[in-house]
């Protein structure tokens, strides 16, 4: 799943800006919404409302700093308890702390903030279930995550 992608930037939609093979791929393959609007185009707002599949009004989280309580029912915990492997890694960007962290995941690995492209520092769960630590990371983001995301 992507977020911030305008529908004109995505050649499946027939952008004359772009070509996106792989989302293309994925628009024949999967599914394509040709009636689908934002209801907030910030980017933490967002992912909160695509987590929760509630209005931003409803699941509180409306600016770019507004911290996203994870108690709130998401999809992910949905199928986490359907049976389903579940996992997060790459930009959380939904604050963090005890109450704020990615719940609903089997794994993740998130970096905190905006992240870095080089070197990133990034959060993963504690062994022990109580918050997250710290980890430095030696390579380029996109790698890593990808890398994550395939193990």
């Amino acid at each position: 799943m992507r977020d911030d992608h305008a529908a004109h930037a995505i050649s499946a939609y027939g952008s004359s800006i772009n070509e996106t093979p792989n989302l293309d791929r994925i628009a024949a393959d999967g599914m394509r919404l040709n009636a689908c609007f934002c209801t907030n185009s910030i980017c933490t707002p967002s992912r909160a409302s695509i987590l929760t599949g509630t209005y931003n009004h409803v699941n509180g989280v409306t600016t770019l700093d507004t911290r996203m309580d994870n108690t709130l029912y998401t999809f992910p915990k949905r199928l986490q308890a359907a049976g389903y492997q579940t996992a997060m890694f790459g930009k959380w960007h939904l604050v963090h702390g005890p109450e704020r962290d990615p719940t609903g995941f089997d794994q993740w690995r998130v970096s905190p903030g905006q992240g870095h492209y080089h070197n990133p520092v990034m959060l993963e769960p504690r062994n022990d279930d109580r918050g997250h630590e710290v980890i430095e990371r030696g390579g380029y983001v996109t790698d890593l995550i990808t890398d994550d995301s395939l193990r």
